[in-house]
């Protein structure tokens, strides 16, 4: 049987990693929308709309992202193929 908890520690840290990234960015986005309207108000329904979509974009990449962390972290653990091919064959063991 395999120990699976450094996968799961993995798992918590990617997910953590991957948070972080996406408020990084999101507040970098939000930042530089905020500093723009101030500048120019005339255009701050357009530079909303763009905001809006750019964050819808990077919190889809953030959940796709979690979803294959926490896929990776679950899954089994598989044998090498060099494990198997050394591993003796029943008939040989009773010889």
């Amino acid at each position: 049987m395999e120990y699976l908890g450094l996968s799961y520690l993995a798992a918590g840290f990617g997910a953590g990693l991957i948070v972080f990234g996406a408020a990084l960015g999101i507040g970098k986005l939000a930042t530089g929308a905020l500093e723009g309207m101030a500048r120019q108000p005339e255009l701050s329904g357009d530079l909303r709309t763009a905001m809006i979509i750019a964050a819808a974009l990077i919190e889809g990449f953030t959940f796709f992202a979690l979803v294959v962390t926490f896929m990776l972290a679950t899954k089994g653990p598989i044998p090498m193929p060099a494990a198997i091919e050394k591993a003796p064959v029943a008939e040989e063991v009773h010889k």
